[in-house]
Formats: structure tokens, C-alpha cells, sequence
């Protein structure tokens, strides 16, 4: 028995030290994890995305306050947003967590908001919900102008807040170059 009772006593403190060392590191975690956290201060004085104007192939369009397109898309409604699940995984509106405004000439007029399904602020201009396109990898794309999908068709704005439409390409039947 006396070598049993030896036995959990050793087998004790080879595992004191480990709970300890998990302990601190849980502790560790914890503490890391609170640091991302933002304190609620932080609401009261966070910026509302911001809606600017760039120059594109397609002309004047407006973009983000990085330069990234800004799209409409044709199935919104009523200043509503028809784009949800995987459809904004790939077209990812453009959420705001304060009042959004404009610079550049997109015109503070146009802009404001609309709720989403999930609670979220969308930035809305001429009452047309704003996304992004997740293949307009840099400033100046506008790889999403014209493209059909979940549905409808996506088009960049002009600063007027009007469609813009790709120009088509030039009739090849007639006589080029005479």
C-alpha cells in the first residue's frame, strides 16, 4: 500500500508544475484576448466609412476611401440590400460603423444608409446599397462593372449616383479603316 500511496505522490507532483504552466498559459490567453477587445469608448468615436470619386477606364466612378470600386447592384430594392449569404462573400457591401461621408466629389447629399439583415449600417448613395467586388484586388479595378450574378447585374456609379454601363465594344461589319 505504502508503495501505491509513493507512487500517486510522485505521479502529484510531476503534474503540480504542468497544471501550473497551463494555468498561466490559459491566464496568458485570456489577458492577450481582452487586449483586442476594444474598449466601448471606442464606438462613441469611431469614423463612418467615407465614399470618394476616382478616375476609371469606365470614366469618373466612385470608390472607397482607399480607391476601391464602389457597385450597385440591379436586385436592390427600394434602398435595400438583395445581396446576402454568398453573394456577399463575394460583393461585400460596404458597412459603416458611424456616419459615412464623402470627399473627392462624390456628394455628401447622396450618401446614407440602409440596415441589413444582420443589423449591420450599409452605406447607401443615391439610395443604392454599396459593395465592393472581391476580384478588384487593387485601387482603380473595375473588374465587377457589367458582370451578372446572384441574380442581376453589378455596375459601378457615377458621382451623379447614376449606373454606369461599359462601353460595348466597336462593330466589327463595317468598313474599318476606308
Amino acid at each position: 500500500m505504502q508503495l501505491n500511496q509513493q507512487t500517486n505522490e510522485l505521479f502529484a507532483a510531476v503534474r503540480r508544475p504542468r497544471m501550473i504552466v497551463a494555468a498561466a498559459a490559459v491566464a496568458a490567453l485570456a489577458a492577450a484576448g481582452l487586449a483586442l477587445v476594444p474598449p466601448a469608448t471606442y464606438a462613441a468615436q469611431a469614423k463612418g466609412a467615407v465614399v470618394s470619386t476616382a478616375k476609371a477606364s469606365l470614366g469618373r466612378i466612385i470608390v472607397t476611401a482607399n480607391g476601391r470600386t464602389l457597385y450597385l447592384f440591379e436586385k436592390d430594392r427600394n434602398g435595400k440590400s438583395a445581396c446576402s449569404g454568398q453573394c456577399a462573400v463575394f460583393w461585400p457591401p460596404l458597412i459603416t460603423s458611424g456616419k459615412p461621408g464623402a470627399t473627392g466629389g462624390a456628394s455628401a447629399s447622396l450618401i446614407g444608409t440602409t440596415r441589413r439583415a444582420d443589423g449591420r449600417l450599409q452605406v447607401t448613395y443615391n439610395h443604392h446599397p454599396l459593395y465592393t467586388f472581391v476580384k478588384d484586388k487593387k485601387a482603380g479595378q473595375t473588374n465587377g462593372e457589367g458582370v451578372n450574378a446572384f441574380g442581376a447585374a453589378w455596375d459601378a456609379m457615377s458621382p451623379a449616383g447614376a449606373t454606369i454601363e461599359k462601353p460595348s465594344a466597336p462593330s466589327s461589319g463595317g468598313r474599318a479603316g476606308y
